[in-house]
């Protein structure tokens, strides 16, 4: 095995991976898309055609030099490990990155590359390497994927949030109006317009009032209106598989942008705090004040989190969880489209009954606390 070239704490290809003719362009294009049906064994040819189409200096290497692993599946995204032995003896790692099917429905893709360009710029995730008609290839991490029991660790929510706020100072070009009310508008109308196959599905389906969601939604945009929450290049999907570890260095990645875009500050933190629960849904992990005051602190000042004023952090408290509950209405929307449209093995209507009952659980204790608080 010959050394891997490193990166940053990921695997450097830039050199290696150019378009064949000495130029070396920000990402390389293929037109070959990669059935994501296919079980893992059939999947390794297309992946390894795909990495010669793309990677013109592996075209003519064995294919017996590709190694294809799977690195995880998650409930919209398939993952995969591709190590190549080059020539010269050295090994270079890369992720493909699958998009789960009919994702577009829900993401703007164009709007994801544009800023995965930038991000990288300013040190955030890998860097992206190609793209192909349903996926990406982007170098490969070496560190660990973290867990919803990580997050709340106190050393780790101190760094999260000090690299939040960071990636909160990124600049990407293009409009800065903030999506989360388009995005859920838009997640209503489609997730209101469904019809299932599935007998069953369809009558749970038919169970929904979606005049009661469209009047939730009303009143939490209007409250979280009055708050003035300032507008960044938010993350929007800041879940425990979102962020990776290398101990030995310890460094903390963010990691996939798809959901990527301009929005209201609160949302991004209180969508965070939501993900202690995991898939599972466990609100008992939720953080509590003293926890939340802590991630606070260091992403209001991370160089002096002890100095961060009383009042600064009571209104960070007030936004961040009123956003929570705007956080819960658009996966809880998300969670009905994909339960129609996802052939991933996930229960994407009871997720939506986790989500929405635990948003109508929280609302009149966070929408009294904003109303006592704008009151003053």
């Amino acid at each position: 095995m010959g050394a891997e070239k490193i990166y940053n704490g990921s695997v450097d290809v830039e050199e290696s991976v150019g378009n064949g003719d000495g130029n070396t362009e920000s990402y390389q294009l293929s037109n070959l898309s990669i059935d994501h049906c296919l079980p893992l064994p059939a999947m390794i040819p297309c992946i390894i055609e795909l990495c010669k189409d793309l990677f013109k200096q592996w075209s003519e290497l064995d294919d017996s030099r590709f190694s294809v692993e799977t690195v995880s599946g998650g409930i919209t995204n398939q993952l995969l490990k591709v190590t190549v032995e080059e020539e010269n003896g050295s090994n270079v790692s890369t992720t493909v990155r699958l998009y789960g099917p009919n994702t577009d429905y829900v993401i703007n893709r164009d709007r994801e590359l544009q800023a995965i360009k930038y991000l990288s710029a300013a040190g955030f995730g890998a860097k992206l390497l190609g793209v192909f008609k349903n996926g990406m290839v982007q170098s490969f991490i070496h560190a660990r994927t973290l867990e919803p029991s990580d997050i709340r660790k106190p050393e780790l929510a101190a760094e999260i949030a000090k690299q939040l706020n960071k990636f909160h100072k990124v600049y990407i070009p293009g409009s800065t109006e903030p999506q989360l009310w388009i995005e859920i508008f838009k997640c209503y109308g489609k997730a209101s317009a469904l019809q299932f196959d599935d007998t069953e599905k369809q009558c749970i389906y038919d169970s929904i009032s979606f005049t009661e969601i469209h009047n939730e939604v009303l009143e939490i945009k209007e409250l979280t209106s009055l708050l003035d929450a300032p507008v960044v290049f938010s993350h929007n999907d800041l879940l425990s598989g979102n962020l990776m570890l290398n101990e030995e260095e310890e460094r903390l990645y963010f990691i996939d942008f798809e959901y990527g875009s301009y929005n209201y500050r609160g949302f991004d933190i209180g969508n965070h705090f939501n993900e202690y629960a995991g898939y599972d849904c466990d609100y008992s992990c939720y953080p509590s004040k003293e926890e939340q005051y802590h991630f606070f602190r260091h992403y209001l000042q991370p160089e002096e989190p002890d100095e961060v004023s009383q009042e600064d952090l009571e209104a960070l408290y007030v936004e961040s969880n009123i956003f929570m509950l705007a956080s819960h209405l658009y996966w809880a929307l998300w969670a009905l489209i994909q339960a129609r449209m996802s052939p991933i093995d996930f229960d994407y209507l009871r997720y939506f009954f986790l989500r929405y009952n635990e948003y109508k659980k929280n609302k009149e204790k966070y929408c009294s606390l904003a109303r006592s608080f704008l009151a003053r």
